[in-house]
């Protein structure tokens, strides 16, 4: 049985990316992010503003943020959703989100039964309540389970805010009651680094409007 990287392989590409050209490349990766995250600061405070606005008056009207994502970003309203109940960087009353991605069980379910275009809609449509908030993660803003959430969302009288990069159907859908948060860019890695950015900003901007400005202790 042939090895899965022959030695002979690794080491002519050890020879070809040398380590000086490693550390290059790892430096651009930093530029690069950075470089989007600057570009991207004064495009998306307004829409971000708005979604804080959007969330606060849902959370503090006794509403709740239901969060859904596949893959990465599934990951990311997971870690949203925790710190959301938990709280950001200060002690504050627990908020109330759930990501919809977290419970297997549920979703192999659905998906069994109704198929992937369903495993967030018939969550939408049992958990959600009008003056909610449904939070859509997606670096693609196309896949189709996402855009039967937004319209389970819109039957259930939700708000959406919709975080993506360039290009998607989910703007179609979107209502000019709905935010959208749309990283300039069309590399997957490059825009779910900024939505990770984004959804922490989120996080600090609700905290910002029920506890006031953090003071700085460094």
């Amino acid at each position: 049985m042939p090895e899965a990287f022959p030695e002979h392989h690794i080491h002519v590409s050890l020879q070809r990316y040398d380590e000086a050209m490693l550390e290059q490349h790892i430096e651009q990766l930093f530029i690069d992010s950075a470089d989007l995250k600057y570009q991207s600061a004064q495009i998306l405070s307004k829409p971000m503003a708005e979604a804080v606005q959007l969330i606060m008056v849902s959370v503090t009207g006794g509403g709740k943020v239901l969060a859904c994502g596949n893959g990465g970003s599934a990951a990311l309203t997971q870690m949203f959703a925790a710190t959301f109940v938990a709280g950001f960087e200060r002690e504050r009353p627990e908020l109330g989100a759930i990501a919809l991605s977290a419970d297997n069980v549920l979703l192999t379910s659905v998906q069994q039964d109704n198929g992937v275009d369903q495993v967030f809609a018939k969550q939408i449509r049992a958990l959600g309540q009008p003056g909610d908030v449904l939070l859509v993660v997606s670096a693609s803003g196309q896949a189709s389970n996402l855009l039967r959430a937004i319209d389970a969302a819109h039957e259930r009288e939700l708000s959406v805010v919709a975080l993506t990069g360039q290009g998607g159907k989910i703007r179609q859908l979107l209502r000019e009651t709905d935010v959208h948060i749309c990283v300039p860019h069309d590399r997957k890695a490059r825009i779910q680094e900024v939505h990770l950015l984004v959804l922490h900003g989120l996080c600090d901007g609700v905290d910002n409007q029920l506890l006031g400005e953090q003071e700085n202790t460094e």
